[in-house]
């Protein structure tokens, strides 16, 4: 049996009749909901109903954040510790900590749960054999890995699941996705796809700047396409319930922040575009209650807000806007810029969106300037957005120049979806 399809069939028999059943419970929720009505069931809320058959007579470790909660907002850490069908041994903690301590670029290291007594072990910033070492370390068999992604490319924990997949490898482990929602959707890929020329923890390997996949989908591509020389011993299981089209909000799930500056679903929409404004000289809304909505810097003004909304870009208003940054940039300082009002998240495309206002704003405001380090480089994953902005191209020439690449990722992406509507 190939690793792509253990992936979506799993061994055992138990993750088989899951994901055999998924799509037809998939349609029949579907078809008795309507949008914001009744509940998707998450890769967890199946692996528990099901008895965690798929983890018996194992040691099992999880790789999860405030995120990985149930319907009912209880951890799933404290849902398996007391249960005496599943063997939970240790958990490791992300970007950001596994109780969400930390602030963005930070983790909350080593320590033993007080609430479980678990030991955490910290995966921040470790990857190949040091990671495995952890694996190794821990004791465990399984690992699990159960995390809400906000669907960008430079959003880090698609890459935390990358360094694992390839450290459980590494370790002889098994690694078991728990899926859940694209909170953006999962119907199409949009923007530059990654040069392996810029690799970083913001993006390890070759997909969209908006990849329209589910955390088990890229799990899937990721085993098949990128680690296929020593793959992951990889199983999925998948959500019942979920179409392609469904926002967050379509779920019926709670919103927990991923991470301190992803605060609502709503942040999450404009978040594959105007993150690109970490890459510059701007705020891009950190220390304000409207991170990567509101954007700006000293000595913006009117003038912004107007050249980005003679674009007409679907889907989206720009409003003059003034506020001054609790910490980041611009700590303390009153600012001028914009805030970004998604009027219809149909048509709405926030890489466009991003790629617009960096343009207008280079345009508008003399003092526009990139990070010195060329950070942006490595959140487009090339020099092209960069270099052809400096060059005076527009919103257009920018976003077709990715066509080409766009197009054979979402060929390659295919092969990979599990959920139809």
């Amino acid at each position: 049996m190939s690793l792509s399809r253990r992936g979506v069939l799993a061994a055992g028999g138990a993750v088989g009749a899951l994901a055999a059943t998924a799509a037809g419970t998939a349609g029949a929720a579907a078809a008795a909901r309507g949008p914001g009505r009744g509940r998707v069931r998450t890769g967890f809320d199946r692996l528990a109903a099901d008895g965690y058959r798929l983890l018996r007579g194992q040691k099992v470790g999880v790789v999860t954040n405030p995120t990985g909660i149930t319907a009912d907002v209880t951890h799933i850490v404290d849902v398996m510790h007391p249960d005496d069908r599943v063997n939970l041994t240790a958990v490791f903690g992300p970007e950001h900590g596994f109780r969400g301590t930390a602030q963005a670029g930070g983790s909350e290291g080593r320590y033993d749960d007080p609430a479980t007594g678990l030991p955490v072990y910290d995966t921040y910033l470790k990857s190949g054999q040091p990671l495995a070492d952890v694996f190794t370390a821990s004791g465990v068999d399984t690992v699990l890995f159960d995390i809400q992604d906000a669907g960008a490319r430079f959003y880090t924990y698609i890459w935390t699941l990358y360094d694992c997949m390839e450290a459980a490898a590494l370790a002889g482990k098994r690694l078991v996705v728990l899926d859940r929602p694209n909170p953006v959707t999962g119907r199409a890929a949009l923007g530059p796809v990654l040069d392996p020329a810029f690799a970083t923890f913001v993006g390890r390997r070759e997909i969209a700047q908006a990849h329209g996949m589910t955390v088990a989908e890229l799990a899937l591509l990721f085993n098949a396409e990128f680690l296929h020389a020593n793959p992951a011993r990889l199983e999925v299981v998948t959500m019942s319930g979920w179409r392609r089209s469904d926002f967050f909000d379509d779920t019926g799930l709670p919103w927990v922040p991923p991470s301190p500056n992803m605060p609502t679903a709503e942040t999450a929409l404009v978040y594959s575009g105007t993150c690109l404004f970490e890459g510059t000289n701007l705020s891009e809304g950190r220390g304000t209650t409207r991170p990567f909505e509101l954007l700006g810097a000293e000595g913006i003004d009117h003038r912004w807000a107007a050249a980005a909304n003679a674009l007409r870009l679907p889907g989206v208003a720009f409003r003059e806007a003034y506020f001054a940054p609790t910490f980041s940039k611009f700590q303390g300082k009153t600012v001028g810029g914009v805030q970004v009002h998604v009027q219809d998240r149909e048509v709405f495309d926030p890489v466009r969106t991003g790629i617009a206002l960096l343009v207008t704003a280079k345009r508008t405001w003399s003092g526009f300037a990139w990070r010195p380090d060329n950070w942006i480089d490595k959140l487009t994953g090339n020099t092209r957005v960069r270099t052809m902005i400096d060059a005076g191209a527009d919103t257009d020439e920018v976003v077709r120049a990715w066509q080409r690449d766009l197009s054979a990722f979402r060929a390659k992406r295919r092969r990979y979806l599990r959920y139809g509507g």
